[in-house]
Order: C-alpha cells, then structure tokens, then sequence
C-alpha cells in the first residue's frame, strides 16, 4: 500500500435521493473522503455500462453507484434497472479480466447522510488497499 496514493473515485448518484444525501452530509459538515468526484444523474437507472467501463479504463481506480432504495425510485423502476445492470456490469468486468470489486452499487435516500458517508469511507479505504488501477496502466503503456 503506497502512503503517497489517492484513488480517484467517481460516483453516479441519483438526483432525487443519493445526491441529495450527499449534499447533506456536506452541509451538516460530515467527513468525507475527498477523493470521491460525484456525477449527478437523474436516475441510477440511466448510468449506462459504457459510462462506468470508460471512466473506469481512462484511469479511475474505483466507481460508485447510488440510488433511491427499492420501491422508493422517483421513476418507479430506475434502481431495479439499475440493479440489473450492475450485474450486468459484473461480469462484463469479469469476462474482461478487470476488477469487478472496484465497482459497487449502494441504495442511499436522501435523508440518509451518514450512510451516504460510511458508504463512500469503506470503499474508499477498498480501494486504498487495491491500489492504482491496474488495467488503465496496461491499456495506456
């Protein structure tokens, strides 16, 4: 584990529920790892594939989806879909040889501002432990 490390992480969340509990725990001053660069969508549900495998080969070391919980989505099934295609999205990592663990899919409302920040420290600190992401090294040698 290299001290001088810090992962970049990009984060889709959703607009109605985990981007607003990330903007709370940004007003009610929680700590946060500074490393997480956030991208509103509308819904988890419209994070395309290609988005996460693209930001992930042009060198992001981790990606993190959230959304509305199950049966709370703005647009009613957005977070099934997007449950569907995060495993989706797991074995196409797999089936390309690339870190599937570098990738999650969390459920955050909008309320939820210490969940939103305990989620984002342990992944943070997973991908601390993983180090740079290999696969951008590779393609770009």
């Amino acid at each position: 584990m290299d001290p001088e490390f810090e992962p970049k992480i990009i984060g889709f969340l959703c607009n109605w529920c985990a981007y607003t509990g990330a903007d709370l725990a940004g007003t009610s001053r929680m700590k946060m790892p500074p490393s997480i660069k956030v991208i509103r969508v509308m819904c988890s549900g419209r994070i395309d594939p290609l988005f996460v495998l693209r930001a992930f080969l042009r060198g992001a070391d981790g990606i993190m989806m959230m959304g509305c919980h199950p049966g709370d989505c703005h647009y009613q099934k957005g977070n099934y879909n997007a449950r569907r295609r995060y495993v989706m999205m797991q074995k196409m990592f797999e089936t390309l040889n690339l870190d599937a663990e570098r990738i999650g899919l969390w459920w955050v409302s909008a309320s939820e501002a210490s969940r939103y920040v305990k989620v984002t420290t342990e992944f943070n600190k997973r991908i601390e432990k993983k180090g740079p992401n290999p696969a951008q090294e590779e393609i770009f040698m």
